[in-house]
């Protein structure tokens, strides 16, 4: 169900042009090095976070989930 959702949403997200053109990284596959930069540049959380656990948010973690922001990292 995750995975199904993310696919939709991914495709979705490709569709967008100008401004909020930009690129979903899914985070299962994601390289250990783009993992740090996103969590460097506070766009991604760190794996535990106790924030995303009391909201039981890291439930099938990290199935179905990823990040997007466009070319100019203002949308999220």
């Amino acid at each position: 169900q995750y995975k199904e959702m993310e696919e939709k949403v991914s495709t979705t997200l490709s569709g967008l042009e100008g401004e909020l053109k930009g690129t979903f990284f899914p985070l299962t596959g994601m390289s250990k090095e783009t993992q740090q930069q996103l969590i460097d540049n506070h766009f991604l959380f760190k794996e535990g976070d106790r924030f995303l656990q009391a909201a039981n948010a890291c439930r099938f973690w990290p199935s179905g989930r990823g990040i997007y922001h466009n070319e100019n990292k203002t949308f999220l």
